[in-house]
């Protein structure tokens, strides 16, 4: 992988992820409850990954 498409699935995961962990934890972020911070470490990471797996696929496509 090169270093634009780490650096870009980096913010595609930190803006998606975001979205996500707003709506999902929605409750918790305002303190009435507890964040779980396993389902917010996930939430970061499937963007990340899906972000790097379109890249690989694209890349992949592109030489057939």
């Amino acid at each position: 992988m090169s270093k634009l498409a780490i650096k870009r699935s980096f913010v595609i995961a930190l803006v998606v992820g975001t979205l996500l962990n707003i709506i999902n934890q929605y409750d918790a972020l305002l303190l009435t409850g507890s964040v779980n911070f396993f389902k917010v470490i996930l939430t970061y990471c499937v963007p990340f990954c899906v972000s790097l797996f379109s890249v690989w696929l694209s890349k992949r496509d592109a030489l057939v």
